[in-house]
């Protein structure tokens, strides 16, 4: 039986963005229900810190599972910016996000199954108070003007630096160090860009999650947890914005000038060493 080349993608997308959901929900549940919540008050399992990092390695290996079959978008704003910029096939898109959000959706319900205990111990009402478990907000007295330009800003600064991570001209990673620079640019990107809205910079981590909040107890899923705005709409544009800013950005501002190909340094007057096997003997 022959096996379908996007079905195997859509199956990596899946997978890694469900173990995306697995360490990033995971680390979040663990913070807010370990103790005093965002602290490091005794008895806290973890803080903010703990946040940025358990992402951020969420990422990276998230990266190393999927990425050798369909290259590891694990978010439709990267999708969508490899269809604008990079030559992506538009009739993958919509499969390739179905199996992100799905993917999303179901890590969201294995960390609810998990922690559904210690959830319900310090939320047994299943309210705002532990929403910021699964999907993102903004802030106390943060608009949504400023949360949406946050999502844009954050999300470009991701795309942006994924393509040139991954231009083959522009001095990329090696020996498969890739995803683990990619996982510390989320990380990079949680420490400074944390504060307005929680980073979502990915629409199908905001949206699987939320969603499956919302089918277990979580009924204000759908709005700001500090506020009384619907909220849920704005990492999923936001986002998809941001990434083709960053992505074009890139492509205009720095790949247009890379050279077309890796030169030969034998062509630009530079002598590469001589193997030690080829060395002549003294």
């Amino acid at each position: 039986m022959k096996r379908s080349p996007l079905f195997g993608e859509c199956s990596a997308e899946f997978f890694g963005t469900m173990l995306l959901i697995l360490f990033g929900c995971g680390v979040v549940a663990q913070v807010v229900t370990g103790g005093t919540p965002m602290s490091t008050a005794p008895g806290a399992t973890g803080d903010y810190n703990s946040i940025a990092w358990g992402w951020g390695l969420g990422v990276a290996m998230a990266v190393y599972v999927a990425g050798r079959l369909s290259g590891a978008h694990l978010n439709p704003a990267v999708t969508v910016a490899l269809a604008t910029y990079k030559g992506f096939p538009v009739q993958k898109i919509a499969p390739y996000i179905g199996a992100q959000v799905a993917g999303a959706f179901v890590g969201a319900l294995i960390v609810r199954l998990n922690y559904s205990d210690l959830i319900y111990k310090v939320d047994p009402e299943h309210t705002k108070a532990t929403q910021g478990i699964f999907s993102t907000s903004p802030d106390s007295g943060v608009t949504l003007l400023t949360a949406f330009s946050d999502q844009v800003v954050g999300t470009a600064i991701l795309v942006a630096v994924i393509f040139a991570l991954t231009s083959a001209v522009n001095n990329p990673p090696l020996s498969n160090m890739g995803p683990l620079i990619i996982g510390l640019l989320v990380v990079g990107i949680g420490l400074g860009w944390g504060a307005n809205a929680g980073y979502a910079i990915n629409p199908a981590r905001d949206f699987g999650p939320r969603l499956a909040s919302f089918i277990t107890g979580y009924q204000d899923a759908w709005y700001s947890a500090n506020g009384p705005e619907m909220y849920f709409w704005l990492p999923i544009v936001a986002p998809l914005i941001g990434g083709l800013i960053g992505g074009g950005l890139f492509v205009f501002c720095i790949e247009r000038f890379l050279p077309a190909a890796i030169v030969n340094p034998a062509e630009i007057g530079v002598v590469e060493p001589t193997p030690l096997g080829k060395r002549d003997k003294a």
